[in-house]
């Protein structure tokens, strides 16, 4: 074949990989799983498995391919080290620093222990494919999410556990790997080493952070088209610390393209919200080209090589380690104990572990442990076993998350609150206590502070602004309160929920007793804080049993309301449909055509019906399940 018959193979088969990324990408935006599955099938069939037009050789040999994935990879960590803000970091749960921290050496620790014995692996390729398992992507994590709306707080450990163990598994990868390549490993060669890798790149990394920061901010970098040039800077930005910490010292390039993403992704840089478009787009080629192409290794055989101490593996990292380590970090958190088994079967791993592990076995086949000619089973091992565990937790954490969420019924109803003063503290807490998927807006510093450190998930901002509604989940939300001690503020925030938002329930606290009525008059639910104090304390002079009752109601009990829409339901009685409930449950009133009475026993029950149930919280929690979903 010519020179030029090879170049225009090539081309085509580039435009091929491209073009199948795409598809791939959009794909999964259609069903809603991660694109992960589709790029992997993708590059199983145009790859030796499948078509046989994509190999090795195809770039050049191994030289060539590990060029292109070593810089794909530095692009792939800058996009998520950009991505690592830290004050989402700080509105996160304390829970996400013990995963990153203790649930990520249980990953590492118990992962090599796993493949050591149920492999047979060499200690230093268990602890590179343990590094490597640490990471659950937001690549992987974030679609996911879109299907299945967890609570913010749920969905912030999730999202933030990955962004931040993508960049922490690769580095920590880095370094295992350059060390399996030293003959005689000491402690203090070791420590030399991680030293000289992670010191070189955090140096190179804030050097070129602080040139790009410094041209966009104090350079003209071009009036005409500065938003181009800002991306196009910050690119460059990316691959120049990867390339020059990588020519200083081998494997110290994923390093420094970290901390330049970290540093830059939180120093406000102009054209903000381009920079990160532009470098999204490029990400998702770059994703699409790496996974497609890492098919060229990529043997079934490498799979089935595996056999049953392959499955066991991927058994203990699912349903051992993550639980584990899951479990140890969120006690004393205000996560339920369905929710903890929900972040504890969504641990699937994608991108970072894929493209660094294909990186690593390209290299070891050219060059393994002690300066050998190659390292093939090495590299066999380490492919075969990353990509197993990524196919099974893809496939079963991904495609079955949306069934995992409403098996462990761990989709909420959206709450938004607006005041995170003693009143909204106080319904939050309750509610939250009820499994709702609650958020706080509140503008002053202090009170924010202090709710986030009692565990809510608050937001900063004016909960009179439209955007800052947005932002919080107003869209979503089911009902809206506003609850701040300003009446005006409180009418708007109303009057916007529903002209803007179209919320279904919106419910606005009248601190003055005379403005409760002109809230009704404009259709807002209204409740007056003076006349329900009032109401309460009378209830405690005259009817301190029925008070005494609703308090313990408050604290272990639940009233909740469902519509009856199933026809096993319509045309019962209610004396029958009351036997089959658990212990504790009574149907405490039918609302039918905008009237409410307690129901005899021979009322039938007709479609459209509200029911309202009272008991212990898990009874009708098991009742509501049986019956129907709340209104």
């Amino acid at each position: 074949m010519t020179g030029a018959e090879a170049s225009s193979d090539l081309i085509v088969l580039v435009a091929a990989i491209v073009g199948l990324g795409v598809l791939s990408q959009l794909l999964s935006a259609r069903f809603r799983v991660p694109s992960v599955l589709f790029l992997i099938a993708a590059g199983i069939a145009i790859g030796p498995e499948g078509l046989g037009v994509l190999t090795v050789d195809s770039f050049g040999g191994s030289s060539g391919l590990s060029t292109i994935v070593g810089l794909s990879v530095a692009i792939i960590v800058f996009e998520g080290a950009f991505h690592l803000k830290i004050d989402k970091i700080r509105e996160a749960p304390a829970a996400v620093l013990r995963l990153v921290t203790v649930g990520a050496a249980i990953a590492l620790l118990g992962t090599a222990g796993a493949v050591r014995v149920f492999l047979g692996a060499d200690w230093d390729i268990a602890l590179l494919i343990g590094a490597l398992l640490v990471a659950t992507g937001p690549t992987v994590v974030t679609p996911i999410l879109k299907v299945v709306p967890v609570r913010d707080r749920v969905a912030a450990t999730l999202e933030t556990e990955g962004i931040v163990n993508d960049v922490t598994a690769a580095i920590l990868a880095v370094v295992l790997f350059k060390a399996m390549t030293v003959r005689e490993l000491t402690a203090d060669i070791y420590l030399q080493l991680f030293a000289e890798r992670l010191g070189t790149g955090l140096l190179v990394g804030v050097v070129v952070a602080a040139v790009v920061w410094a041209v966009l901010q104090y350079v003209d970098i071009s009036p005409d088209d500065a938003p181009r040039n800002a991306r196009l800077l910050t690119l460059a930005g990316a691959i120049v610390a990867f390339g020059a910490a990588d020519y200083i010292f081998s494997e110290a390039g994923v390093a420094a393209a970290a901390t330049a993403g970290l540093i830059l992704g939180n120093a406000n840089l102009p054209y903000e919200e381009e920079v990160e478009a532009f470098k999204g787009d490029i990400t998702l080629l770059v994703l699409s080209f790496v996974f497609i192409t890492l098919a060229a290794l990529l043997e079934f055989d490498q799979l089935f090589a595996l056999g049953l101490g392959g499955v066991a593996v991927v058994a203990v990292v699912m349903f051992v380690l993550r639980p584990l380590l899951v479990f140890l970090s969120t006690r004393g958190e205000r996560f339920t104990f369905r929710e903890r088994l929900f972040v504890s079967f969504v641990g699937p791993r994608g991108i970072i572990p894929a493209s660094v592990a294909t990186l690593f076995a390209i290299r070891l086949q050219t060059e393994g442990p002690g300066n050998e000619p190659t390292n093939v089973a090495g590299a066999d091992l380490l492919v075969g076993t990353v990509f197993l565990v990524i196919l099974v937790t893809v496939i079963l954490e991904g495609g079955f998350a949306r069934q995992i969420a409403e098996k462990l019924d761990v989709i909420p109803m959206r709450v938004l609150i607006i005041g995170g003063g003693r009143v909204g503290r106080s319904l939050a807490e309750r509610l939250e206590a009820r499994g709702e998927n609650v958020v706080i807006i509140e503008a002053d510093q202090t009170a924010l502070e202090q709710l986030r450190n009692e565990g809510f998930t608050a937001r900063e901002g004016d909960g009179t602004d439209v955007e800052v509604l947005r932002e919080a989940g107003a869209e979503n939300a089911k009902t809206v309160v506003a609850a701040t001690g300003d009446d005006d503020a409180n009418l708007l925030v109303a009057q916007l929920a529903k002209s803007n938002f179209d919320v279904e329930n919106v419910i606005a606290r009248a601190n003055e007793p005379s403005n409760a009525s002109a809230f009704e008059d404009l259709g807002v639910e209204t409740i007056s804080a003076a006349e329900s104090t009032a109401w309460a304390i009378d209830n405690v002079i005259e009817r301190p049993a029925l008070s005494n009752w609703m308090s313990e109601l408050g604290r272990s009990g639940d009233v909740q309301e469902i519509e009856v829409t199933d026809d096993d339901l319509v045309g019962r009685q209610i004396v029958d449909v009351g036997g089959e409930l658990p212990n504790g449950v009574l149907i405490a009133l039918v609302s039918r055509n905008g009237t409410s009475e307690v129901p005899t026993p021979d009322v039938e029950l007709q479609r459209g019906d509200h029911v309202t149930l009272i008991g212990r919280t898990e009874a009708v929690r098991e009742a509501i399940e049986r019956c129907g979903e709340p209104v």
